[in-house]
């Protein structure tokens, strides 16, 4: 039997509609009795809700609700609205993956911001085509972004001003704080259609051409004010580039710019004599009063260059707390540097010692770059954060550094997380650096060798420091194999503080599963578990569960992918048996077909 709409339901549906058409009804609306009002509130479109919040008679349209003792002259008190609600349940319809993502203040603003980015998207995807030689404001929104917002043909006189780029940039371009634009929206027009945006944060790809370096520089120069974030992203630049940028972004009448964050990834330089670049870059990071995060990364970036810019970094009056030097080619930077020289002997650089995370992964390091960066940790007091995995530093580059790690201790220095994957390291360079970090009166938070090989042999000095209050370990493809793992089971798994560990790609068999059995029940805290790619035989699986049954800890996930285990209907059971949070807590290998590459097999 169809149920019949209440006469409630076929009123807000009336309102609805006669909000999106016209604006007649609204004085009305407004007088609406509060439960009717929040009812309406609820159901109403994007369009819809906008017009009605904005055109709201209180000063604060937020809170709305008839004053319990003065009904007669119909004043206005304080009640928290639902609006914000409102705008959260849309953003939610409309970007559900995203939504868990983000944690704004005012809904209503990344609603629109969101929206907006998606039009400059959409249009950007037209404007690449080669037909395309019109006005970027002229393009048309597809159908399928304004079904979202609720528009519907012939809600009013200005219809076809909605199709336009132009119009949705008009209308919500002002709640616009963080925007990422394709080159091809990198033009003078952009600044007429985003005129009224206050960006906060922007992210640039694909600048190549003069045209679209003119027509960025006047968006920036528009937003130096607000700007604080600023991205690029393949880009091809050149020193009169960056020191065009640089005139955009620096206040009226002032040398210096407000930039906090400033990125360059996966670019290229086009100087063939990187001098001037370096100098042009140095230069602005110089003038920089409030940056704190300098990311250059897999940008071509040779040792001279990034000395240079180091060096600037340090005559700098800048707190930097983020330094990204990763994916370059840098080696010998360090090992030529002069901290005696560069780094003052009454007092350590203002930027050194600010600095919390410094990134060096995959620069083609050597053992003599690590023992220069001894000298330069030193000089980091707050370093949190060290990564110089992707290098080549072997087991005497490890070495140089393990008095770091216990001075560092000694004197209370914040040192946290430690990512050393794949510096070519053995079995006796990690066991000498385990066996120092499990002394230290200050344990770390984090540590990765992974894709070192190591061997079996490492097992006893890992079972010495996981008992050192790690909370994340990833021994991702060190080589354990099953008698690896056969040691590690057998060592001391108490006051384990475990929250993470990836033991993946370690070919383990049967091994894997007896140790991780031990694990699960050890460990109190343990959150994730990466084991896939470990060769592990079908009957894993039961000791694995059996293991689960007894566990009284948070687990949320169990990644066994990679093994060749056929799907059973068994597997569905235990998909539904061991759940966390409505979750599965096993993530079980699907099928794998023959001409698939196995486990971790090239």
């Amino acid at each position: 039997m169809v149920k019949v709409p209440s006469l409630v339901s076929l009123s807000i549906d009336a309102v609805k509609r006669e909000l999106l058409y016209g604006d007649d009804l609204l004085p009305h609306v407004y007088e609406l009795p509060p439960e009717l009002f929040d009812s309406l509130i609820k159901c109403l479109p994007p369009l819809a809700l906008q017009k009605l919040q904005s055109e709201m008679p209180f000063k604060n349209y937020d809170d709305y609700d008839y004053a319990s003792d003065n009904l007669k002259d119909g004043r206005k008190r304080g009640r928290n609205g639902n609006f914000d609600t409102a705008w959260k349940a849309l953003f939610k319809l409309r970007w559900p993956n995203l939504a868990s993502r983000v944690q704004p203040v005012d809904w209503q603003q990344i609603y629109w911001e969101t929206h907006v980015q998606n039009c400059l998207d959409e249009a950007a995807e037209q404007a690449l085509l080669p037909s395309f030689s019109g006005c970027l404001g002229e393009l048309q929104i597809s159908e399928n972004i304004l079904k979202y917002i609720g528009y519907v043909d012939g809600m009013s006189n200005s219809a076809a001003d909605y199709l336009k780029l132009s119009y949705h940039c008009q209308q919500y371009g002002c709640y616009a704080r963080c925007l990422r634009l394709q080159n091809v929206l990198c033009v003078a027009e952009s600044c007429q259609l985003l005129r009224s945006s206050k960006l906060q944060s922007l992210v640039v790809r694909w600048i190549r051409s003069l045209e679209h370096a003119d027509g960025l520089c006047k968006l920036l120069s528009q937003n130096c004010r607000t700007l604080t974030s600023l991205e690029f992203v393949h880009c091809k630049l050149s020193s009169s580039f960056i020191e065009a940028i640089c005139g955009s972004l620096y206040l009226k009448d002032s040398e210096t710019h407000q930039m906090q964050h400033f990125s360059i990834s996966t670019s290229s330089f086009l100087e063939t004599d990187p001098i001037s670049l370096a100098h042009r870059l140095a230069s602005f990071l110089s003038s920089g009063r409030s940056l704190c995060s300098l990311k250059l990364c897999d940008s071509h970036l040779d040792w001279n260059f990034s000395r240079r810019v180091f060096s600037t970094l340090l005559d700098a009056s800048s707190s930097i707390s983020s330094l990204d030097l990763s994916e370059n080619n840098i080696a010998g930077w360090l090992s030529n540097f002069d901290w005696r020289s560069n780094v003052s002997l009454s007092g350590v650089a203002k930027s050194l010692q600010s600095l919390r995370i410094l990134n060096l992964r995959g620069n083609n390091l050597r053992k003599d770059d690590a023992a220069s960066l001894r000298h330069g940790l030193v000089h980091m007091p707050s370093l949190e954060i060290l990564d110089i995995s992707d290098n080549p530093i072997e087991d005497d580059g490890i070495r140089s550094l393990i008095p770091y790690f216990a001075e560092a201790s000694e004197k209370c220095y914040p040192l946290a997380d430690l990512n050393l994957e794949k510096c070519d390291l053995s079995y006796d360079g990690v066991t000498q650096l385990l066996n120092a970090l499990s002394t230290l009166g200050r344990p770390l938070n984090s540590l990765s060798v992974a894709d070192n090989g190591l061997g079996s042999q490492v097992a006893e000095a890992l079972g010495n420091f996981w008992g050192t209050s790690v909370r994340v370990l990833n021994l991702e493809g060190i080589g354990l194999g099953p008698s690896g793992f056969r040691k590690l089971k057998d060592v001391g798994m108490e006051n384990l503080m475990l929250v993470e560990i990836n033991i993946s790609k370690n070919r383990g068999g049967i091994e894997t599963a007896k140790f991780l059995s031990k694990l699960i029940g050890r460990a109190p805290k343990l959150i994730a578990v990466n084991a896939a790619y470990n060769l592990m035989p079908i009957e894993s699986l039961n000791l694995i569960c059996s293991a689960l049954k007894t566990a009284t800890g948070p687990l949320e996930k169990l990644d066994l992918t990679g093994n060749i285990w056929d799907n059973q209907p068994s597997h569905e059971i235990m998909l539904a048996e061991f759940q966390r949070n409505g979750r599965p807590i096993l993530i079980l290998p699907s099928s794998v077909g023959p001409d698939i590459p196995y486990d971790d097999d090239p």
